[in-house]
């Protein structure tokens, strides 16, 4: 039986995580309905993606008995309302990263779906690429021996985002960008507490980070540096270095198709999307959504790839690297 999905928001990033949705076979996973605020945006969405239901409200959805699974897809200034009103419909949830804006939020909403007995996943979608699973792979068999720095950067420029700008809408890089780096660090140095942590950067006029430096000190001298900035265009390489060895992400760190080990390249194309994307390599979307329908078969909560923990200790840093630049948004207080 297909796994049933419901879109939240009508937004760019869930037209490419519907797009993505198709690339995956139909008797597996359906889009049975979308809801945005405004009932036209969600008729729209739903007849360019051939979506039986639209709803003009986020309740309309989270009452819809046919729905196994909700894909957060608005802001995340506003996920952690969104979350809750599906959670406590006992509605399955996969929300788009950030899960939420602090550390008292993303609690809030664990609790939630403990306390409903539902599913919950923040969609970092990186770490269900074909690239990251093979970096754990390699890891764990120590191929690159005892790892000892992470090395991690990711640089757009998107500052004509009011997104990225204004801090009502939970604006600034970290969030956003940064997170991508500290969640490859928090991966591969699997899910230990860093010693220390030191922040630097540049704010803009609007109270939110533009360009941060993170240095993360970890036990038995491991150290991790991530790069991460909202008005300039970086590399976007990740590297992990080991003892005897490195792994290298060479392009697009966040949403990889090639991997290089100790010197060795092998490719992870993604499948073509059958509507323009909005984003760079969208279609790989579909490997986190595969996991939320393995989950849910195995009748799990969480999954291991990306669990509860590891969405706690990411805004647990989050919050601490804010602290340090100054950064506070109305959530904070």
């Amino acid at each position: 039986m297909a796994t049933r999905w419901g879109i939240c928001s009508a937004g760019k990033i869930s037209h490419d995580f519907t797009v993505a949705l198709n690339t995956l076979q139909a008797e597996e996973h359906q889009v049975v309905a979308v809801a945005a605020r405004k009932l036209e945006d969600a008729q729209e969405f739903a007849k360019k993606h051939s979506i039986p239901q639209a709803y003009g409200s986020y309740e309309e959805l989270a009452r819809d008995p046919n729905i196994d699974v909700v894909y957060v897809g608005n802001i995340h200034a506003f996920h952690l309302k969104t979350c809750l009103l599906f959670l406590n419909a006992k509605k399955h949830v996969l929300c788009e990263k950030p899960l939420a804006m602090n550390t008292k939020e993303v609690k809030e909403i664990l609790d939630s779906a403990k306390r409903n007995q539902v599913f919950l996943m923040e969609a970092v979608w990186s770490r269900f690429f074909p690239a990251y699973a093979e970096i754990r792979n390699r890891l764990a068999c120590e191929e690159i021996g005892k790892v000892k720095m992470v090395r991690s950067e990711f640089g757009i420029a998107v500052l004509h985002n009011p997104r990225l700008v204004q801090k009502e809408l939970g604006g600034g890089a970290l969030l956003s960008i940064g997170m991508y780096c500290l969640q490859l660090v928090c991966m591969v140095y699997n899910g230990e507490r860093p010693e220390s942590i030191q922040a630097t950067g540049v704010c803009l006029e609007t109270g939110v980070d533009e360009t941060v430096i993170v240095s993360l000190k970890y036990s038995e001298k491991k150290m991790a540096v991530c790069t991460f900035s909202s008005s300039m265009q970086l590399p976007n390489e990740a590297i992990i270095v080991g003892t005897k060895g490195t792994i290298q992400i060479p392009v697009r760190m966040w949403c990889p198709t090639s991997l290089v080990v100790n010197g060795k390249e092998t490719q992870y194309p993604l499948p073509e999307p059958s509507l323009p994307l909005n984003f760079p390599n969208s279609t790989g979307m579909r490997y986190e959504a595969e996991e939320v329908r393995k989950c849910l078969l195995a009748g799990l909560k969480e999954s291991a790839v990306m669990s509860h923990s590891d969405s706690l200790l990411l805004v647990e840093l989050q919050d601490e690297i804010r602290r340090q630049l100054g950064v506070v948004y109305s959530q904070d207080c």
